[in-house]
């Protein structure tokens, strides 16, 4: 691979961080002021299957670690644990692994970003069930949805791309 093709894909991965990061804060923004905490009857947006529910989160991602002082730290070694693991393709290295990181990067970023303006918690919003069988998933953001679908992502490309 050309050094200008690796320095591209280092660029487009700055840009997906970014957009990510932008993305988030600004659909968790919209939903601060346009929806109430703890609203019992959720804003559908798929039925009753998919809707915005607005919650505050001390939690990790799904509410796991709740109210756990030390998540900050935790949040900050492993944004520090993926860019080192991006530095080490730092131009050179495919494409799916810069945008991978960049994605589990730019959703930590973002709930980082909310943990500190908003004094340890984190706005989550997207709340996906099936009441027809009891299924209730947890609530989250876009931020938790790009660091899942990232990590999902990142063992796809290492279990296909290496293989």
């Amino acid at each position: 691979m050309s050094a200008k093709r690796a320095r591209l894909y280092d660029a487009f991965a700055l840009l997906t961080v970014i957009v990510i990061v932008i993305l988030d804060q600004w659909t968790k923004k919209l939903v601060v002021e346009s929806l109430s905490l703890g609203k019992e009857v959720p804003f559908p947006i798929f039925g009753h299957n998919l809707a915005f529910e607005y919650t505050q989160n001390s939690g990790a991602a799904f509410s796991m670690l709740k109210g756990n002082a030390l998540l900050a730290l935790f949040i900050i070694v492993a944004v520090g644990i993926v860019g080192y693991f991006y530095s080490r393709i730092w131009n050179s290295g495919p494409l799916s692994y810069k945008l991978v990181f960049a994605m589990i990067i730019g959703g930590a970023l973002g709930n980082l970003f909310d943990r500190f303006t908003h004094g340890g918690y984190v706005v989550d919003f997207i709340s996906f069930r099936i009441p027809e069988i009891g299924f209730y998933f947890a609530i989250f953001n876009v931020a938790d949805a790009s660091i899942c679908m990232g990590a999902c992502s990142c063992c796809f490309c290492w279990f296909f791309l290496t293989v």
